[in-house]
């Protein structure tokens, strides 16, 4: 017996047990949104807010001049109302080979959809926009200092200075500089681990600290930038805006103060948290599996929200 009077014993395809799953990233932004507790029914919230005090000048012997505080109300809605379902089917069932290990990806996928989905809004919000608290291709200045420009490495590229003036601009608007975040995207990690000062070896004659190991480890930057721990996130949100440059294939990269619950820039509720549906449809002989959840997002507080926005094809 040769290969040559064999080939009909030969497989011409072999195929794997496993099935082959996408590689999937980590997600930040959930863990930095002020999520309401105090939100049981309805789809509609309201918190009042105060201004600050007036101080006037005052003369011995006459009547003080009293103020009314500023008032106003931050208004707050349930927008989101997502599904992801999957099914398949009794002959499907008895017929593939893989149809176990598919149906059992089934609910883990859905709610990996999902969360993406929330890390996009979440993210989102540094876009501009009615709930993005700024607007876009303007400065969004507040206390003279602007809290949305462009990036000012070269081609519109991050540059180390752009992190100096977001804590310049969170500083000018009363913003903690504890716990400061930088969520990014990938093309502005590159900018940074390419810089002359880090990668000449004769800047690191020992090959000391960043260009060690690199300045980004498990998506999060191991070098402190002006306060800011560094996030690499790849859904933050598209910006193509003319800010006094112009930004073409731009993200709008985020940077803000995580030093409380109520201090971030984002507000969150859920109004239905992630919730799974299954059950068989004998109409039409099939297994049916779908997950739906509800939420609303907003920028709480923009004072505390920078945004920089970064072309992404220098890379």
């Amino acid at each position: 017996m040769t290969t040559g009077n064999s080939a009909i014993l030969t497989r011409s395809e072999i195929w794997s047990t496993q099935l082959k799953e996408v590689l999937q990233d980590n997600l930040e932004a959930q863990g930095w949104v002020n999520w309401l507790s105090e939100f049981p029914d309805g789809d509609q919230f309201t918190i009042p807010s105060i201004g600050e005090a007036t101080v006037r000048d005052y003369t011995e012997d006459t009547d003080v001049v009293f103020d009314s505080l500023d008032t106003g109300e931050f208004t707050f809605a349930i927008t989101e109302y997502l599904s992801s379902g999957h099914y398949i089917t009794e002959k499907a069932r008895q017929d593939l080979f893989y149809a176990s290990q598919l149906e059992a990806k089934f609910v883990p996928s859905q709610a990996r959809a999902l969360s993406e989905k929330l890390e996009t809004d979440i993210l989102a919000l540094g876009a501009g926009g009615a709930s993005g608290g700024q607007t876009a291709s303007a400065t969004n200045a507040i206390n003279g200092a602007e809290h949305r420009f462009i990036g000012t490495g070269t081609n519109e590229t991050f540059a180390v200075a752009d992190a100096a003036k977001a804590l310049f601009a969170l500083k000018k608007a009363n913003v903690p500089s504890s716990n400061l975040i930088a969520i990014v995207d990938p093309s502005v990690e590159y900018a940074l681990n390419t810089l002359t000062n880090i990668v000449n070896v004769s800047n690191n004659p020992r090959w000391e600290g960043i260009i060690e190991t690199g300045i980004g480890s498990d998506m999060r930057f191991i070098k402190n930038i002006f306060g800011f721990d560094f996030y690499v996130s790849n859904y933050l949100a598209d910006a193509n805006e003319t800010i006094t440059l112009t930004t073409a294939a731009g993200k709008a990269n985020i940077f803000f103060s995580a030093a409380s619950g109520d201090l971030v820039p984002f507000m969150g509720a859920m109004r239905q948290m992630p919730k799974v549906d299954g059950g068989y449809n004998y109409h039409k002989q099939r297994e049916e599996y779908v997950t739906t959840a509800r939420y609303g997002l907003k920028v709480y507080r923009p004072e505390n929200l920078v945004c920089v926005l970064t072309d992404t094809d220098q890379v």
